[in-house]
């Protein structure tokens, strides 16, 4: 019995101790293979690197919409037009043949407007208000007042109207230079005529070119953002998140008319020249550099040898110009107006169309390799830095008309050297041939006019009393007319 015991219990003891072997053995196998996968997790992992970058807050728009909301308004234009009736077989000659006057209908437009000024000054598209018999500006508080029109831009489709008023609610000036593509906006308008809508995105480009103006003096540099804009929001705010007013908008890119993400706003920073202008002259101050100039593109670059794709390139200089006069040469390139980067035409344009003649600012260039900077003088299309004004209304009883001498972007506009438009239009044989306010008349018994003096001296050399009339509508339109006194 005691051998059994014993030969038991070293039985028991045997296995025991095989199982601690085995216990141990497998142990040590499992920590060595996970020290192993550890070492490959460890491989295949991206490392973790601590970013400086703090994501921004919750962005408030409250206070931007509740600023810009009741300075915001809405324009209803009024454009009488002539029946079909009138304009049939003998055109605009119906009521000059046949002596009573035609019936009028009216065409009615919408849009919005942004005040600028607490005694009612508004800045708004030209298009919204070109061409207008009548203007109604309707504010947030659903008053309602008639506006007369300041001036136009329409290189810059900008207009400066103003009602009679004062302690209005209004929007101050922010920097469209110091926007940054990513930034938050809203825009603030009228669409579909929704009175105060006002949307949110971001800016998606700036200095944007759409060839939507339709001039070769025209001033593209469009803030692009994804904002909803429609019909109706031409002539609203652009406001930054600190309500400052940072754009004019304008307009859309869309293949059905409405919006698809794509909208475009006037800077404010050329908005705020204009108006200065308007308010001052009556007139644009507009300062050219004299340059022509191309964009930079990989194919030009490798084509003239440019180790790089920045700046624009000088095409030609402009004999007596305030570039030729400062020292820069055709095959510069310029890559900055005051430390404003120019990568492109639009960014060049619209940089100089801040300033007015008689300014000077530094153009920097790249010339055989080497950076230059020069201090140029801009002046205006004529080559000097005197300020223009508009010419004074003056009344002609022959025609039944008030006249003043054309601006000169109206004419840069037109592609004619001189013009009287015609400011309003009383019943008489201009009204009754068809010839409306804006029209500029060029040349009269085959004269050119230009002011008072040339339209006397041109009336003066009709035979028989008739007079022989050229102008342009504001379209483009070119017309001959001939009249009887």
């Amino acid at each position: 019995m005691k051998n059994f015991v014993k030969s038991f219990l070293g039985a028991m003891l045997g296995t025991a101790l095989v199982f601690v072997i085995m216990f141990l053995t497998v142990k040590n196998r499992n920590e060595k293979n996970i020290g192993k996968s550890n070492n490959i997790v460890a491989q295949n992992t991206i490392p973790i690197v601590k970013s400086s970058y703090i994501p921004q807050k919750n962005v408030d728009f409250t206070e931007a919409a509740q600023k810009s909301v009741n300075a915001v308004v809405h324009i209803k234009t009024e454009i009488g037009v002539k029946t079909e009736a009138y304009d049939d077989f003998f055109g605009p000659f119906r009521d000059y043949f046949y002596g009573y006057p035609h019936q009028q209908s009216a065409i009615i437009a919408y849009g919005s407007g942004v005040v600028i000024s607490p005694d009612g000054y508004i800045v708004t598209n030209n298009h919204v208000v070109e061409g207008a018999d009548r203007i109604t500006v309707t504010f947030n508080d659903k008053r309602k007042m008639e506006a007369k029109v300041i001036g136009t831009a329409p290189s810059t489709d900008l207009a400066l109207i103003k009602v009679d008023a004062k302690d209005l609610p209004y929007l101050v000036y922010g920097n469209s230079d110091d926007l940054k593509v990513g930034e938050w906006v809203l825009a603030v308008g009228n669409p579909f005529n929704l009175t105060s809508t006002v949307t949110a995105g971001i800016v998606s480009a700036k200095a944007r070119n759409i060839n939507i103006l339709g001039s070769r003096s025209s001033i593209e540099s469009f803030i692009q953002t994804d904002a909803a804009v429609n019909r109706g929001n031409s002539g609203g705010a652009l406001v930054n998140t600190k309500g400052e007013l940072v754009g004019i908008n304008a307009a859309i890119a869309s293949h059905t008319g409405v919006y698809e993400g794509y909208s475009f706003a006037i800077p404010v920073n050329i908005v705020k020249k204009v108006v200065d202008d308007l308010m001052k002259y009556g007139e644009i101050q507009r300062a050219y550099l004299g340059v022509q100039i191309r964009d930079i593109d990989a194919d030009f670059a490798n084509q003239i040898g440019l180790p790089e794709m920045e700046g624009v390139y000088v095409a030609g200089v402009v004999d007596g110009s305030g570039a030729s006069d400062a020292g820069i040469k055709e095959g510069d390139v310029i890559i900055k107006i005051n430390n404003t980067p120019i990568n492109t035409i639009s960014e060049l344009t619209g940089t100089v169309g801040q300033y007015s003649p008689g300014d000077v600012v530094n153009v920097v260039i790249h010339r055989d390799g080497k950076e230059k900077t020069f201090k140029v003088t801009l002046k205006n299309k004529n080559g000097t830095t005197t300020i223009v004004k508009v010419g004074d209304v003056f009344y002609n009883n022959d025609l039944n008309v008030s006249l003043r001498t054309a601006k000169s972007e109206d004419l840069e506009n037109l592609g004619l050297n001189s013009g009287l438009t015609v400011v309003d239009v009383n019943d008489g044989i201009l009204k009754r041939g068809g010839i409306v306010k804006g029209f500029i008349i060029t040349k009269v018994n085959g004269v050119d006019v230009n002011n008072k003096e040339d339209l006397n001296n041109a009336l003066a050399k009709s035979k028989n009393r008739v007079i022989r009339l050229k102008g342009v509508y504001p379209n483009g339109m070119r017309v001959s007319y001939e009249f009887m006194l």
